[in-house]
């Protein structure tokens, strides 16, 4: 089940689990948008793998399996 992460690990934008602006790749690997499609032009600075829009949740299934509160920010500037 995926994580659905709170917030942009480049920017640290929030990215609530409704968010139509959250992109993410296998590894679950979590940005908004614009970083997503401006910084790394739809690749992962992390793995290399393509970035996706992140499926969103449904409301009553967030009650029985609740989004992460764990914020995952890291410097990119390279492939890691």
């Amino acid at each position: 089940m995926l994580e659905l992460r709170p917030n942009c690990e480049c920017c640290d934008c929030d990215l609530p689990p409704d968010s139509k602006e959250a992109r993410i790749c296998t590894y679950e690997c979590t940005f908004c948008a614009h970083c997503a499609q401006l910084r790394f032009e739809g690749i992962c600075p992390n793995c290399a793998g393509n970035l996706v829009a992140r499926p969103i949740r449904p409301p009553h299934m967030l009650l029985k399996h609740p989004a992460s509160t764990i914020r995952v920010v890291k410097p990119h500037g390279t492939l890691a």
